[in-house]
């Protein structure tokens, strides 16, 4: 079967069109499926790995219509997360996709690898007044051969407040579209490790 055949009947994307012959099927590194608008119907987020030699992972995320009961594409944010997207990839850089019971969509990354220098980070993502934006953002590192250097975040983009190594902080509140979320700049009050 081919992947596209394949993907229209994993996902419901129909086989006839032209979206599906373009779908780069064999690219996606991993699924889920929830309810992101609460509108009772099943939705699709994927992982989808670069078409170049990047290690830049994208994120699309897919709504079922109202009209019909067919997916649609309604976020794609490109080159969003660090992580190994091949067979033969390094264990310990393998990205992940979950549905979280509130509707919500945690994207998890690490590297734990190579190097002393390990982290993982999630990503939380909520669908809020029509977009897909990052609620949260969490990122835990620890340096092997240094103890002391080591830490952990817990950041609620939408409300600002942040856990900083056991410690509150606060940051103003921000709506971010998962398009645009910049992990350099968005961060907020998270170190980097």
């Amino acid at each position: 079967m081919k992947r596209h055949i394949l993907a229209a009947v994993l996902f419901g994307i129909p086989a006839g069109t032209a979206m599906a012959q373009d779908f780069p099927a064999d690219r996606i590194i991993a699924a889920a499926t929830g309810d992101w608008n609460k509108d009772g119907a099943p939705d699709l987020a994927l992982l989808v790995a670069p078409g170049d030699d990047s290690d830049m992972i994208s994120i699309d995320i897919f709504l079922q219509s109202d009209d019909h009961k067919l997916l649609k594409p309604v976020a794609q944010a490109r080159d969003k997360i660090f992580g190994n997207y091949s067979h033969d990839g390094l264990y310990g850089n393998d990205p992940d996709i979950k549905a979280l019971g509130n509707g919500s969509i945690a994207v998890t990354s690490q590297q734990n690898a190579i190097g002393r220098n390990r982290w993982e980070q999630t990503l939380t993502i909520a669908y809020r007044n029509g977009d897909f934006v990052v609620a949260g953002y969490t990122y835990n590192y620890y340096d092997t051969l240094d103890p002391d250097a080591a830490g952990k975040c817990d950041y609620n983009v939408l409300t600002g407040k942040a856990t900083v190594n056991d410690k509150p902080a606060k940051v103003a509140p921000r709506t971010i579209k998962i398009q645009d979320w910049d992990e350099e700049k968005d961060r907020g009050p998270c170190p980097t490790g």
